[in-house]
């Protein structure tokens, strides 16, 4: 295994602690501006992982097979992963229902709701609302999260296939798709007629079961096996296609996401990817 630790608050002085916690004659290995790693580490430390904690640092014990090169296809949900909003709460935002919807929203991500139902019922309450109002939540709202752009470039350089599966909507996952250049995008539709959301989401829910799914068809039809998939996401609808895939990356992700997740980024962008898989 190789420790990799990430971090803009990364010092001298933290890598002097971390490697004289790790007791090894090797030496710290830089990636990028604010990551390096450490070869040959036999056995996860504690200490090393409370420090990193302690001090705001990202830090992985990846091992050595987890390389970009040996992947060909990365599965990412949208709301607070590849942007930096939840789209339907921002949505709710604009009628004044926010806090109902973000409460919904909240109960859904830590695997407390069906995920299905909780976006019925979200959805349900945004009837009569514009199809402008969604234009103004993308205009200005949505912004992408630090690291993405960088993070599909390294996609694209090393021939992985990128592909957008969120619980979220069409209307704004049509468009992150076209500002990242992602390869496929998956979401649900909101029904809209003369200009105004109905309350209802056309065709079946795309819940967590779906979000592995798609990874699984696209996989196959990829010609792909497991071990050569990649599944980014922050919440409990994202813990099945993460299982589904060779590794899953929590970023800035719930605490249940965490513990089931192969890697966790917490304090830096999604560019960190690129440095857990780089040597």
């Amino acid at each position: 295994m190789r420790l990799v630790i990430q971090g803009s608050t990364i010092s001298y002085s933290h890598l002097a602690h971390i490697h004289q916690l790790c007791a090894t004659s090797v030496q710290f290995v830089q990636i990028a501006q604010h990551a390096y790693y450490l070869a040959n580490q036999a056995t996860p430390l504690a200490s090393v992982q409370l420090f990193c904690t302690e001090q705001k640092i990202d830090c992985a014990y990846v091992q050595d097979k987890h390389i970009v090169k040996n992947y060909g296809l990365c599965v990412m949900d949208m709301d607070s992963t590849l942007i930096s909003i939840e789209c339907i709460d921002e949505i709710a935002d604009m009628v004044g229902i926010k806090p109902q919807i973000a409460a919904i929203t909240e109960r859904a991500m830590l695997g407390e709701l069906d995920f299905a139902q909780s976006l019925r019922e979200r959805v349900a309450l945004l009837k009569g609302l514009k199809e402008s109002d969604l234009m103004r939540v993308l205009n200005e709202r949505l912004s992408l999260n630090p690291g993405a752009t960088e993070w599909i470039a390294a996609c694209k350089a090393n021939n992985i296939a990128t592909l957008l599966v969120s619980g979220g909507f069409t209307f704004f996952a049509d468009r992150v798709k076209a500002m990242l250049n992602l390869d496929y995008a998956v979401s649900n539709t909101l029904e809209i007629i003369g200009g105004k959301l109905t309350g209802k989401v056309l065709g079946d829910i795309v819940d967590a079961q779906t979000k592995a799914d798609e990874l699984i068809k696209l996989r196959e039809k990829l010609g792909l096996t497991s071990a050569q998939t990649i599944a980014i996401g922050d919440g409990a609808n994202d813990l099945k296609m993460m299982a589904a895939a060779g590794i899953g990356i929590a970023y800035h992700a719930k605490p249940i996401v965490q513990a089931q997740a192969t890697y966790a980024l917490n304090f830096v962008g999604l560019n960190g990817v690129t440095g857990l898989l780089t040597t």
